[in-house]
C-alpha cells in the first residue's frame, strides 16, 4: 500500500501529514511547525525541508513524491508564485526551489483546491453526495477563494486561477482590493469586509461573531442590514458559480462559512439568482475542518 505525504503551507504554520493511502483516511504521522515568514523566503523552504525529514524519520519511510498546498498559485507563464498572502513567496520560483532543495518530485496546488479535493474524496461530499462529479470548495474567511474538483481531479486552469471567485466583480462598495481592482468579492463578503461594512453603518467596531449575535437577537438594525447584505451578495456571487459549473455540491469553509444563515438565507438567495427555477446543488459544511488542506495536499 502506497502511503502519501502532504504539506500545507499557511501564514502562521506549516503542517505535514502522512496518510495510509488515497483510499483510507488514516493518519500515520502528523506534525506542525511555525512558518516564521518574517524570516524570509529561504527560511520557509528550510522549514518545509526540516518538517519533511522529521516526518520521514518518525515513520521510517522515504517519499519520492511530496504534495504541497500553498496560498496563491504558480503563474503559468513565468513559473513564479503569485497571489499569496504569504507575500515573501510571491515572485519567487517556489516550486523549482523546493524541488532543488528536497531533491525529489513536488506536486503543488492552491490550498483552496486542496481543501476541495479532500472534502470531495474523504469528507462531507463523500458522505452526503457520494456520486458527485463536480464540487466547488468555498473559502470565506479573512479572504475569499475557491477550488474546483471535477471527476476527482483539481481544475487549476490555464492561468492557475481556477476557482478564484474572490476576485469576480461584485460591486464597488467594498473599495479597492489588494489586487489593485475595485469591487472584488473579497472586499464585500469576507470576514473583515463584513466587519468594515457594519462599522460604516453603525460607527461601532464589532467582530463578525458579535454582529451575527446581534442579528439573531433582532435588536440591532445595523447588524440586520449587514447580515442581510452578506446573504444577498453571497447568493449573487455563488449563483454565478452555479450557472457556470452547475456543481453537485458546494462546501463552505472558513470563518464566515460557520454562519448558519448561509445555509438558509444564503442558499435561498442563490436559488433566486441562479438561471433555473429550482436548485439541487447541496450546500455543505466541511467535515475535515482545518485538516482538509493538508489531507488534500497528500492526495496530490
Amino acid at each position: 500500500m502506497k502511503h502519501l505525504l502532504g504539506i500545507d503551507l499557511g501564514g502562521t504554520k506549516i503542517e505535514g501529514v502522512i496518510l495510509e493511502s488515497k483510499e483510507i483516511l488514516n493518519v500515520l504521522s502528523r506534525k506542525r511547525i511555525a512558518t516564521e515568514k518574517e524570516q524570509g523566503y529561504e527560511h520557509i523552504i528550510d522549514n518545509i525541508s526540516i518538517l519533511i525529514k522529521d516526518l520521514e524519520k518518525e515513520s521510517n519511510q522515504h517519499f519520492d513524491i511530496i504534495g504541497i498546498g500553498t496560498p496563491g498559485s504558480i503563474d503559468a507563464r513565468s513559473g513564479l508564485m503569485k497571489n499569496s498572502n504569504t507575500t515573501c513567496i510571491n515572485g519567487q520560483p517556489f516550486l523549482e526551489d523546493l524541488i532543488t532543495s528536497l531533491g525529489r518530485e513536488v506536486r503543488m496546488a492552491n490550498d483552496a483546491n486542496c481543501c476541495a479535493i479532500a472534502e470531495a474524496q474523504f469528507g462531507i461530499v463523500k458522505d452526503h453526495v457520494p456520486n458527485a462529479k463536480v464540487v466547488f470548495g468555498v473559502i470565506m474567511g479573512t479572504g475569499v477563494g475557491g477550488g474546483v474538483v471535477v471527476n476527482g481531479k483539481i481544475i487549476e486552469g490555464i492561468h492557475g486561477i481556477g476557482g478564484e471567485w474572490g476576485h469576480i466583480h461584485f460591486d464597488d462598495s467594498g473599495g479597492k482590493c489588494y489586487c489593485g481592482l475595485v469591487g472584488c468579492a473579497e472586499t464585500v463578503i469576507s470576514g473583515p469586509a463584513t466587519e468594515r461594512w457594519y462599522a460604516s453603518l453603525s460607527g461601532n467596531k464589532l467582530s463578525l461573531k458579535e454582529i451575527v449575535k446581534h442579528f439573531r437577537a433582532g435588536t440591532d438594525e445595523h447588524a440586520t442590514a449587514t447580515i442581510l447584505r452578506l446573504m444577498d451578495r453571497f447568493g449573487q456571487g455563488i449563483s454565478t458559480i452555479i450557472n457556470i459549473l452547475d456543481p453537485d455540491a458546494i462546501v463552505i469553509g472558513g470563518g464566515v462559512g460557520n454562519i448558519d444563515e448561509l445555509y438558509t438565507l444564503g442558499t435561498e438567495k442563490a436559488r433566486h439568482y441562479m438561471f433555473n427555477d429550482y436548485m439541487n446543488t447541496k450546500f455543505l459544511k466541511p467535515k475535515l475542518g482545518d485538516s482538509a488542506g493538508v489531507y488534500g495536499a497528500a492526495l496530490l
